[in-house]
Parts: C-alpha cells; structure tokens; sequence
C-alpha cells in the first residue's frame, strides 16, 4: 500500500482519486440538472428581460472584482514561491536560497525515488548537499570521467578527510568497483574515512571485500536513512570526537 518513503501508492492513489472524482461528478450533475438549469433558464432570464441596465452594470462590476481578485491571488502566491529549491540536470545540481534568508543545515532531505530519478551528476551532489548538512566542511564535487574513484570530498569536524564514491546503479555494486576505489582511496587520495554509496546495495563479495580491507559501504537501507535526515556518522557507526 505504502512505498518504502511512506508515500501511498501511486495506483491506489489514483483509484481513490477517480472514486472520489465520480462521486463528486454525480453530485455536482444532478445539482445542475435540477436546480442550476431551472435558475437559468426561468428566473435569470426573467430577471435580465426585466431589468437589462442593472444587469449589465452587475456583470461588468464582477468581471471586474474577479480580475483583481486574481491578480491578487498571482502576487501573494507568487512573492511566497522559490525560496529553496534543488534543481536536478544532466548537466548541474544545486542548491538555491532566496535572497538575505538562511536555511537550517538540518532541513535538508531527499526521498529514494528522488535520488533514484536524478542524474549521476545530480545523485553525487545530493550527496554533498547532505554531507554539507551535518557539518563537514569544505565539500566539494569533484566526479567526472579521471576523478580517479573520488565524487565527493570533505573535512568532518575532526579535521579527517572525508571521500564518497557514489553509484547510482540500478543493481547491487560489484567487488570490482570496490577493489579499484580500495586502491585509490587510501593510497592515491589520502583518504581517513573512505566510503562508498550504492543506491542499490551491494553484492555480497564486495562486501566482503570491504570487510576485510575496512572500507565503509552504504547501502540503500543506510542512505535512506541519511537521506532522510539521520547523521552520517551515526548511519554508519562512525565515532566522532566532535559532538
């Protein structure tokens, strides 16, 4: 019934939506059937036929107040718009805020069949937008086609660099991803926390493979919960000297 997000199923939803659709339809016919049609055709036009100057002036004067009702409506909903926005391309990912306003770094969350739709650039910013979110700094995107098994990099608050490798596959990881990003991370990189994503998972030899060189892997059930707001760290069981 309910998708892993918590999100009521897109063709249930529509079922209730065309029920309820239905149900009003009917009401709303059989009201203009019986009353509106009488009301129109006997005592409006009555009325027009007897008074034709008043009538005119009252539609002209409530076109009128419903187009400033609507320029109205334009201005207020449209001033309110846009303040915080994540736009998603083949090209770019990023983050928006509105002039002079701040945002909290703890409101930042995305869903799984948001990520899921996203862009590979798009998917490895996400990932820095959150990283930026729990406080490590200096975080930079740095994906492409030479980056060398590094998509994300960043300094925690222990000053230890932090390195993401981001797949976005449709299935699970396999151990030869994560043998080329064990050889580059620590030794090419530098690396403190070196951490691959797979938003799918990941199979079962690469994640003996990590076991045993102490790589960190994220797998869908941990990046849904960071994604969702949970610290890193915390994902991960990751000690911080830092609160």
């Amino acid at each position: 019934m309910f998708d892993e997000d918590g999100s009521l199923d897109p063709l249930l939803k529509f079922l209730l939506y065309a029920v309820l659709a239905l149900a009003i339809g009917k009401m709303v016919w059989e009201w203009l059937r019986d009353d509106v049609s009488r009301w129109l055709t006997v005592d409006l036009w009555g009325l027009i036929c007897d008074h034709p100057w008043w009538t005119g002036c009252i539609t002209v004067g409530a076109l009128a107040t419903l187009i400033l009702l609507a320029k109205l409506l334009s201005f207020l909903f449209g001033a309110g718009a846009g303040t915080y926005a994540y736009v998603d391309s083949d090209e770019d990912y990023a983050s928006t805020v509105a002039p002079g306003e701040t945002v909290e770094p703890d409101v930042l969350t995305f869903k799984m069949k948001q990520l899921a739709a996203m862009s590979a650039t798009g998917f490895e910013q996400a990932c820095a937008d959150l990283l930026a979110r729990d406080g490590f700094r200096g975080t930079r995107r740095v994906g492409g086609a030479r980056d060398l098994g590094v998509d994300v990099t960043a300094r925690d608050p222990d000053g230890q660099l932090v390195i993401l490798q981001c797949k976005q596959y449709k299935a699970p990881v396999g151990s030869g991803h994560v043998q080329k990003f064990n050889g580059t991370a620590r030794l090419h990189h530098g690396a403190d926390v070196p951490i691959m994503i797979g938003l799918n998972g990941f199979t079962q030899p690469a994640i003996e493979f990590a076991a045993h060189h102490e790589l960190l892997l994220m797998g869908r059930p941990e990046l849904k919960r960071w994604a969702h707001g949970q610290h890193l760290y915390d994902v991960l069981g990751i000690p911080s000297a830092t609160p």
